[in-house]
């Protein structure tokens, strides 16, 4: 397995790290935690909560484009040391964002964000620079 493809699992696992932070803001709830209507509990959290929901879904979003370049990448054969350098620049990026999503630092969270983009275009644009 290369790094790159390693780096499909790391990011599939990162979708799930703000889950947690969740679960713990759902649990701090009056009610304490709902598990038979969880979304609707989820679309009642404010402040820190609502900013890890938040980047939980955003990790879906981030997920299914990172993956689909990482596998075009490597079945082009585009070059390996670039496509570990932008997958691992991805899943750096992916587990700074809900730290700073969480932390409510807007701007740095924007730009790490920016950088996972950046790097997932990365990995399609490789292929053609062969």
């Amino acid at each position: 397995m290369t790094i790159p493809l390693a780096c499909i699992a790391a990011a599939f696992a990162l979708i799930y790290a703000p889950r947690i932070a969740v679960v713990v803001a759902q649990a701090k709830q009056a009610e304490g935690f709902d598990n038979k209507h969880p979304r609707d509990q989820q679309a009642k959290l404010t402040g820190w909560g609502r900013r890890a929901n938040a980047a939980h879904l955003n990790a879906f979003e981030s997920f299914a484009p990172f993956a689909a370049a990482v596998l075009v990448a490597h079945v082009t054969h585009a070059d390996p040391a670039w496509s570990t350098r932008l997958a691992v620049t991805h899943v750096v990026a992916r587990a700074v964002y809900p730290l700073l999503y969480v932390a409510n630092i807007d701007q740095a969270r924007s730009g790490v964000w920016f950088a996972g983009v950046l790097s997932t275009l990365g990995l399609f644009v490789l292929p053609w620079l062969n």
